[in-house]
């Protein structure tokens, strides 16, 4: 609902009562969702110029060029509210939205990932969420023909009752042809094409700007669109056929806010009718309020000049989908709607679109790291149920679900990051943060996010080209949580600039707390990152090559999975020093190293049954920091010989082969024999299927 002080505030702009329709436009397009009220200043602190960005913040995807024939449209959207009423429908209107983000900037959707934050799976309603929200994700993907070829698995009781699902898609399109979201001409007509409009999604974006706990019970089976994948795959690719038509002079998707949101967001630069009573419908009985703001699925909306509607329409039962000319473009700078004659809107376009005043909301920092208490039990069982903890155990059971080779463009998905062969070179991607760290320490956190990353793409050699991120956090209204924000997003564009990686895109999701469990999540800045390098597959190491471990260990337990597993707490890491990445990743470009990989959830012991699960490794230091601490900017890679890494700060900790994974730690030798490691590997598999 608007506020009081919102309508009291229109009203006086307007001199009038407002319409129902008009209310619900503002109810949606002044929502923190569509608005940004809460963060417009703080995002406008993040870098997002750059060499390759051809098209930035503020369309429905940016576009960053990829060579000189090809360029890759980038979005980033979360879909979190409807993910907890609606797991499976939330999850895949969320891939079907994304996707038609990409797809409206004329490109060709190839990639998708998706970082995903769930509740602990002891409870039973938190694993129901998670197999319904990838079940969701894979069936969606699937059917529309785009792989899922990365993604992130976050387990926190922070998210129960609010699960977080982030979802990137990676598009491809001529660097000379892409489309924008802004309409070119008044005069021109705006065509609606695709599924029939019906009353589900109504009030979806002002759903998702507030705290489920509000209104419970009210956010029924309507806030949650239900969608279609193989309309989906149709409008694909009777919208990429228009566009090659070069008939189409701007397009966007019907997303949040319905036909109300996208018509007056394309239309902002000068001004638009609607003719509510002209758009095809799947219900009878719709009135003008319903019509305007449902957010049914599979629908786009394209500009286009008069004399070319029939073809646009052509095209669209070419391919059986239904299309309405519903409005047009003028040069009055108002937004008009209409119902069989009558206007029920009438507007100043720019009070509706980007006129919503900014929220303030106060500020108090705090400090939750606790001192480091030594966890109870041996080496070996705290090994062992670190290697079980879901984010360190094998994620056969999702990976499997999705189909990762259509487009025959899948090189290699495990690992640290995703490759698909793009043209003669490699499209890299890696997502995801660590919110667990970034709630002990908001600005480090995020900015180790994007080292973590970088990180990533440089055990492959890549280059980021850009990255996107998704802004997830709980009510800003709590002081404490507006700093958290605050200092996330500083701490993005702080290691951004460093690592000179633009910032192109992306989405805020506030107020992502549930008073059902008592939770409020913790601050989860997802990020979605892209390079480019040559085209390699991970590879594990051979058999007597050397393990070396490049970057500095420090005592860093709070946040760990250690910490998750033990409640051992301590300091989470300080700010890496984004340097190491380029020196691994010219290690990997140089064809120096036979493996890497960095270090992440999990510490060394992580990556070593990740990259030498069969090795003898010998540690000096204390066994817990050596083996559990999850200091960022350190990699652990495989060399034939020493001589590969002169000139590398380094130290060598083993060698590959063996029966086992033999730790050598001071004071004692643990033995991890391939059976105990099948068995706490596959525990979340185990769990999830039986």
């Amino acid at each position: 609902m608007l506020s009081a002080q919102d309508l009291a505030l229109l009203q006086r702009t307007l001199g009038r009562e407002l319409t129902d329709v008009e209310i619900a436009c503002f109810e949606n397009l002044w929502s923190e969702h569509c608005s940004y009220r809460s963060t417009r200043p703080l995002l406008r602190t993040l870098p997002a110029e750059g060499s390759a960005v051809l098209l930035g913040p503020g369309d429905d995807a940016a576009i960053v060029r990829f060579s000189d024939t090809c360029a890759l449209a980038i979005a980033m959207e979360s879909h979190n509210h409807p993910s907890y009423v609606d797991p499976y429908n939330g999850a895949a209107t969320g891939v079907g939205g994304i996707v038609r983000d990409v797809l409206s900037m004329g490109a060709r959707p190839i990639a998708l990932m998706d970082p995903l934050y769930l509740g602990t799976l002891e409870q039973e309603k938190n694993r129901y969420l998670f197999e319904q929200i990838v079940s969701g994700i894979a069936d969606y993907g699937n059917c529309i023909g785009v792989p899922v070829v990365r993604g992130e698995l976050v387990f926190d009781h922070s998210y129960s009752g609010n699960p977080l699902v982030n979802v990137v898609c990676v598009g491809i399109v001529d660097p000379d042809r892409y489309i924008t979201a802004r309409a070119k001409q008044p005069g021109n007509h705006l065509v609606l094409i695709g599924s029939s409009t019906g009353r589900d999604g109504l009030g979806g974006a002002s759903f998702a700007s507030r705290d489920l706990a509000e209104d419970a019970g009210a956010a029924g089976p309507l806030n949650v669109q239900v969608g279609d994948p193989y309309t989906e795959k149709l409008l694909i690719d009777a919208i990429l056929e228009m566009a090659e038509s070069g008939k189409i002079l701007s397009c966007r998707d019907l997303g949040a806010a319905g036909l109300a949101g996208a018509s007056s967001e394309m239309a902002s630069t000068f001004g638009a009718i609607i003719h509510a009573d002209r758009v095809h419908l799947r219900e009878t009985g719709m009135v003008p309020l319903e019509i305007m703001l449902a957010e049914s699925q599979e629908r786009m909306l394209v500009e286009v000049a008069p004399d070319d509607v029939p073809l646009v329409g052509r095209i669209a039962e070419k391919y059986d989908l239904g299309w309405s000319d519903v409005g047009e473009v003028i040069s009055e700078h108002r937004y008009i709607v209409k119902f069989h004659g009558e206007v029920v809107a009438d507007l100043p376009i720019d009070l509706l679109v980007g006129g919503a005043p900014l929220s303030t909301w106060d500020k108090k920092p705090y400090s939750a790291e606790t001192p480091f208490v030594r966890p109870e039990g041996t080496i070996k069982d705290l090994a062992l149920a670190i290697l079980a903890h879901p984010e360190v155990a094998r994620k056969d059971w999702v990976y499997a679900q999705y189909d990762q080779d259509v487009q025959l463009r899948t090189v290699s998905v495990h690992h640290d990051a995703a490759v698909l062969r793009l043209e003669d070179k490699a499209l890299v991607l890696s997502c995801g943060c660590n919110p667990r760290h970034i709630y002990l320490k908001p600005f480090e956190g995020t900015a180790n996010a994007v080292i973590e990353n970088a990180s990533n793409l440089a055990c492959l050699g890549a280059d980021p080209l850009c990255l996107v991120d998704c802004l997830n956090f709980a009510s800003p209204e709590h002081p404490e949580v507006y700093w958290q924000l605050e200092q996330c997003v500083l701490g993005l564009g702080d290691a951004a600039r460093r690592m000179k990686i633009p910032v192109v895109g992306g989405n805020v999701s506030l107020y992502n707390e549930s008073d059902e469990f008592g939770t409020q999540i913790k601050p989860t800045p997802s990020l979605g990152m892209v390079g480019r390098g040559d085209v390699r597959r991970w590879t594990p190491p051979e058999s007597g090559d050397l393990l070396a471990l490049i970057g500095t260990t420090a005592p860093d337990f709070g946040g760990s999975v250690l910490d998750a597993v033990t409640g051992c707490g301590g300091h989470a890491p300080a700010m890496a020093d984004p340097a190491v990445v380029a020196v691994v990743r010219d290690l990997v470009r140089e064809g120096r190293v036979t493996a890497a990989t960095d270090l992440s959830p999990g510490g060394l012991l992580a990556a070593l049954v990740e990259v030498a699960p069969r090795s003898d490794v010998t540690l000096a230091g204390d066994p817990l920091e050596e083996l559990f601490s999850e200091t960022y900017g350190r990699f652990l890679v495989a060399v034939r010989d020493e001589a590969a890494l002169a000139g590398v700060e380094h130290r060598i900790i083993g060698r590959v082969g063996g029966d086992a994974l033999i730790l050598r730690l001071k004071g004692e030798t643990v033995i991890i024999t391939p059976e105990e490691l099948e068995t706490a590997l596959s525990s979340t598999t185990r769990l999830m299927r039986y």
